[in-house]
This record gives structure tokens, sequence and C-alpha cells, in this order.
């Protein structure tokens, strides 16, 4: 099955399309769990240090897998054949089969998308060791873009492991060597530090959070230092372009924070697939 896989980049790429669609089913409970885990992991800690008593009223914490999935209204058991991605928010026209509240549009949605960004990165970089590993992260990617934009937060949980992923494949046989991918994680990280201090000094306010100076030094651990130009050009241009529409929609106001993390994410992404082709299409257009 593997030679054939390695030989059929069609199949490679459908195949793909369907694990990418079950893990985009499991990408929803760590976007909607992990934030709530993480605060009540903050808020336990918070008692022991002030030596509080528990909560008696306090929910039993959750995890990732336990319990299973449940109706946010009547909080019926959701069974397996109505949580297949997609097919089922379909089969059900986006209600609970018990009580028939609406789903809410984001499952499926974020199904759809985590199958068709591994559909694009299984075509475009074909079966081997980086093609299976940018999948990964690309998978970390859609979580951490989605839980920014709800609660501005880039959850160490997921960027601290992405980073010595990203270190780890330059040792054994990504496309950076190990000592780019280092001073591509330095560069990353303290580059954005340094804007965020910058800024800090310059305005009395913090313009970013320390989790996009470490996802930025995620896509330099995988890319190389050299990819960083690139990523934070389209970045700063996708989240001005953005930020600007949303103001003069009157979506967003001119003093509430964005998140930054989604914007370094699409453009670190798209480095990772089509950097290498941007960059000679700028040179070649400006006859470099």
């Amino acid at each position: 099955m593997i030679e054939l896989l390695q030989t059929s980049l069609p199949l490679w790429t459908a195949t793909a399309v369907v694990i990418g669609l079950l893990v985009g089913s499991f990408l929803n409970v760590v976007i909607h769990r992990l934030p709530r885990m993480l605060q009540q992991g903050w808020q336990r800690e918070c008692r022991l240090l002030l030596e509080l008593p528990d909560q008696p009223s306090e929910s039993k914490p959750e995890s990732l897998v336990f319990p299973g999935s449940r109706c946010p209204a009547c909080r019926a058991d959701i069974r397996w054949y109505d949580n297949i991605p997609v097919l089922s928010f379909l089969r059900l026209k986006g209600r609970c089969r018990q009580c028939s509240t609406k789903i809410g549009w984001r499952y499926p949605l974020v199904e759809a998308i985590t199958a068709l960004l591994t559909g694009v990165v299984a075509w475009q970089l074909g079966f081997g060791l980086f093609g299976a590993a940018a999948i990964a992260l690309t998978w970390a990617l859609v979580a951490l873009s989605t839980i920014d934009f709800d609660h501005q937060l880039l959850p160490d949980n997921i960027t601290l492991p992405a980073l010595w992923a990203g270190l780890l494949l330059s040792v054994l046989g990504g496309p950076v060597s190990p000592a780019d991918a280092v001073i591509g994680a330095a560069v990353g990280y303290l580059s954005l530090w340094l804007v965020f201090h910058g800024f800090r000094l310059i305005t009395g306010k913090e313009g970013m959070g320390y989790g996009d100076f470490k996802l930025l030094a995620v896509f330099g651990a995988w890319l190389g230092w050299q990819a960083l130009p690139l990523i934070i050009l389209l970045s700063s241009v996708v989240g001005a372009l953005v930020g600007g529409g949303l103001i003069a929609s009157g979506a967003l106001r001119r003093d509430q924070p964005m998140p930054f993390g989604p914007y370094i994410a699409a453009a670190g992404w798209i480095a990772m697939l089509w950097g290498d082709a941007i960059i000679q299409g700028y040179f070649s257009f400006a006859g470099l």
C-alpha cells in the first residue's frame, strides 16, 4: 500500500483528503475544549498558589478525549453515525437529531477546510517525510488560527511541539539544515520580540502577544531563516488589508485588538508550499 501511495499522486492526495476530514472533526474538539482546559488549569494553579479550597460546584476537568461529543443544547451524546465529517451535518440538515437545535456552521467548515488544505499539501509536496510532516503542521495551524480568532490565544501546547518538530525535522532530512533551522527559530522569535518591545516603548501599548513570536519561530525552524522576510511581508500585508477592511465596514473598532496569529499561519503555510516560486517570480518581474 505504501508503494502504491508513493507512485500514485492522485491516490495519495485522495487518501490525505479523507484523513483530513477525520482530523478536522477532531480539530473541532481541540478548538472548543483546549482553551477551556487551559483556563481550568490556570484556575487550579491560582487556587493552589493562594491556598484556596476547591470549588464544590466546579465541573470535572475535560480532556480532548473524554467526555464524548454532546449536543451543547440538550447534552445528548452524539452517536458515531451522526458524527461523520460534513456528511452527517448535511444529512441532519444542520440540526441535532434529538432536540433539533441548529448545529453551528463552523463544525463542517473546519472539517472541509482541513480536508482541502491537507489535499493541497499532499498534491504539492507528494508522499514522503516532509509531505507528511507538513500535513501535520497544517492541522496544527488550523487549530491555532481558529483558537486565536476566538480567544486571541496561541496555546503553547501546540506551538512548542510544532517548534521542536521543525528542529527535529531538520536533523532527519527536512528542507533546511539544522543550523538554518536553529537560526530561523531564534530570528523568528527575536524579530517580533523586538517589534513588540519597540512598539510598547513608543506607544505604551502591547501590539501583539508572545504566541505570535513562537509561531514565527515555528516557521523559522521549519523553513529556515531565509523564509522569514517573505512570511513577515505576506502576513503584514494580509493583516493590514483585512484589518482595514474590517474597520471600514464597522466590524472592527480602531481600538479593538485583532489576532495576528492567523495571518502568520497563512503566510507561513503559503511560503512552505510556494515560497521559492514567489521569490523567483518577484526576481524575474524585477529583472534581478
